[in-house]
């Protein structure tokens, strides 16, 4: 299993690798830089408050059918018809809520007609999520990864056309809706082509009717999934949401803190298309535990370490380098946003949110691991604490500190849940303490800070290259602390 993961895992970090990083720094800094913070925010509010019903149109069905069909791969014929339906009238119920929610949110009937796409492209990615379920659940792994770039590939041409070849000759400047737009698109062109994929692989006959009893069983059953994404929705999304509603210039700190987010959401990419790769993966080693009476749970706990070490060898280089650097890396994505007068703003928020890329990562592969378990009402437990610890928090800390103050506020909260995910995983699943993988990702962290201090003060040296050498040192040590290991690494491939 270690073999397979590595193997899709490297695949899907490849390929986001090309594709990504281009989108994120190539294309969505431009339109920020373009639109500026205050424009932005206005997105970036409407985004997130969008997504806080997200819950109405996910229902935690991608998530219970991605283990399910892992599980029990026969089930796909029957499901697949059933539940497109069912995302159907999911999607009418959820743009419903979302206008009466902005309606009594109190918003300018101009931008409506901006919720409305919005919430359109909510619902295509949550389409989305559901199909690439199937295709992961039936084990097309490399073509989840593949479909998993799609949008932004998309996006990059679409975006591209209208950044510098602007082809509305009645505008000047670039407008945000035309993001939109082009997201609108580029969502719907990603679904249609994964649809064709799983189609092509169940080879079932679509009945466009509704089957009432299955989709009151299939609710019933993904409730517990759709508690936990609003939850962890919820717990992550409100601070952007808070910054507007609390500051009386709310627009322009949470444009602030979108900016400071895009590296966080960028790096985040791949601990959630890991955690797509490792949902399928647990479901069939705790399939395999319940069969076998605990045979497997050695291979769930080297899967476990595994992807933990992995991952955070890649986290913990990233957050410290980029902390380090937080100014330069400011005044370099944003040239026309930041100026003398607020780049030290823009990268104290970013420096803090970076940081909060290591429990990000870590809850990604825990409450993956706990979902396969179907440990989901303890986790939503967590959640809640999380959502109470966050809304606390941002209303203490944004009056006076305003968009740091919310940076501030998650990475508390992310830390709060991750350390809960540890000890629950641990409870449930009755995992070993192993005192020398953690004793190895503490001194890696340690080394890697000291490191990039140091070259962080090193002179004569452009920034640029004492980042890069930042960078280079933390991988460099994740081999020698064994977080990748090539021995093993080497060992996989030939197995």
């Amino acid at each position: 299993m270690n073999r397979e993961f590595l193997i899709n895992a490297l695949f899907l970090v490849l390929v986001n690798l090309l594709i990504k990083p281009f989108y994120v720094f190539g294309i969505e800094r431009v339109i920020q830089d373009r639109v500026g913070a205050e424009t932005y925010g206005l997105y970036a509010t409407l985004f997130n408050f969008t997504f806080l019903f997200f819950m109405v149109t996910d229902f935690g069905i991608h998530y219970y059918n991605n283990r399910t069909i892992a599980q029990h791969p026969q089930l796909a014929r029957k499901y697949f018809p059933n539940i497109l339906v069912l995302k159907l009238l999911l999607a009418v119920l959820y743009i419903s809520f979302v206008f009466a929610a902005a309606f009594f949110r109190g918003f300018e009937v101009e931008i409506f007609n901006l919720i409305f796409f919005v919430a359109l492209n909510h619902v295509l990615i949550s389409m989305v999520a559901y199909l690439r379920s199937n295709i992961s659940g039936l084990g097309m792994y490399r073509v989840d990864s593949v479909v998993s770039t799609l949008d932004k590939f998309l996006l990059i041409i679409f975006c591209a056309v209208l950044l510098w070849a602007n082809p509305f000759s009645g505008s000047e400047t670039f407008q945000i809706k035309w993001f939109v737009h082009a997201q609108n698109v580029a969502w719907f062109l990603t679904a249609v082509i994964a649809f064709v994929v799983v189609y092509r692989k169940v080879r079932t006959r679509i009945k466009w009717r509704v089957n009432v009893p299955f989709l009151l069983v299939i609710l019933k059953k993904s409730f517990p999934f759709a508690l936990a994404v609003f939850l962890m929705t919820a717990y992550t999304r409100f601070d952007i949401v808070i910054l507007e509603w609390l500051l009386p210039d709310g627009l322009y700190h949470a444009g602030v803190y979108a900016a400071s987010y895009r590296l966080l959401d960028a790096f985040n990419m791949v601990g959630y298309l890991f955690a797509g790769l490792l949902l399928p993966m647990f479901s069939k080693l705790l399939t395999s535990k319940e069969k076998n009476k605990g045979a497997a749970t050695t291979e769930i706990t080297g899967l476990l370490r595994f992807s933990l070490q992995l991952i955070w060898a890649g986290t913990v280089t990233l957050a410290v380098a980029c902390f380090f650097f937080q100014l330069e890396l400011m005044e370099l994505m944003y040239p026309r946003s930041v100026n003398a007068g607020n780049v030290e703003y823009y990268g104290n928020v970013m420096g803090l949110l970076i940081l909060t890329l290591v429990p990000f990562s870590g809850i990604f592969v825990y409450s993956t691991l706990l979902t396969a378990n179907n440990s989901l009402r303890k986790m939503n437990k967590l959640f809640l604490i999380g959502i109470a610890v966050n809304v606390g928090l941002n209303l203490l800390f944004i009056p006076t500190m305003k968009a740091t103050g919310a940076a501030a506020a998650a990475l508390a909260t992310q830390s709060v849940v991750l350390i809960g995910m540890m000890g629950l995983a641990k409870k449930e699943l009755r995992l070993p303490f192993e005192a020398k993988p953690i004793f190895r990702i503490l001194a890696f962290a340690m080394l890697t800070i000291l490191v990039a201090w140091q070259l962080y003060h090193f002179p004569g040296m452009n920034w640029m290259l004492k980042f890069a050498c930042s960078i280079l040192s933390g991988l460099v040590l994740a081999f020698v602390f064994r977080l990748i290991n090539l021995n093993l690494l080497f060992q996989m491939a030939k197995k």
